[in-house]
């Protein structure tokens, strides 16, 4: 199941022309489609296999449509804004998030922040276990603290996914505290 989560996640965040996918402007594409589609392209998927990934993705990253036609990622897509551009709802975050990153990033982010590069929001986290996790898959976890509420100050907007992560354009490097680095012991030697 872990390999057509992440299958399902590369062609709705990053490459739907990768399996020739037509994705809507709120990132919904034809589950019909995705499965024809997949298959062509030598993945096997069926309603059963996309239902229990919505249902069962750690990170619940993917919805159904109300009518169970259609699936979207909910954040993340590295897909140009002016393809893909969900609308989210501005919301006013709690004072501080979190992000996760490796001890490797944190002279480079001190130094210019944190930014999108290629997908269309950073990523924040409204507590430091899930910050913990999301650095760990890029090293040795280092967990920033983000003052949202001078950031709200100085006129940042905030979003919410459906999924609880917290979303903005960037972080600029004067809100942002290198909160604690974590001792990581990887789990084989």
């Amino acid at each position: 199941m872990k390999s057509q989560s992440k299958f399902i996640s590369f062609v709705l965040r990053h490459q739907p022309e990768a399996i020739d996918l037509d994705i809507d402007k709120n990132g919904w594409v034809s589950i019909d489609q995705l499965i024809a589609n997949a298959k062509a392209a030598g993945t096997t998927l069926t309603r059963e296999i996309i239902q229990d990934v919505v249902d069962n993705n750690d990170k619940g990253r993917f919805a159904l449509s109300e009518d169970g036609k259609k699936i979207r990622a909910l954040q993340g897509h590295s897909i140009s804004k002016d393809r893909v551009s969900i609308e989210f709802e501005a919301k006013t975050p709690p004072e501080v998030l979190y992000h996760g990153t490796a001890t490797r990033f944190v002279d480079s982010i001190k130094e210019t922040g944190l930014k999108s590069f290629k997908r269309q929001y950073v990523h924040l986290s409204w507590n430091e276990d899930i910050a913990t996790s999301v650095g760990q898959r890029h090293g040795t976890p280092v967990i920033l603290e983000i003052d949202t509420q001078a950031m709200l100050d100085k006129g940042h907007v905030f979003y919410l996914s459906e999924n609880n992560v917290w979303l903005t354009e960037n972080v600029p490097a004067e809100f942002i505290t290198v909160k604690k680095e974590q001792s990581y012991k990887p789990k084989f030697k």
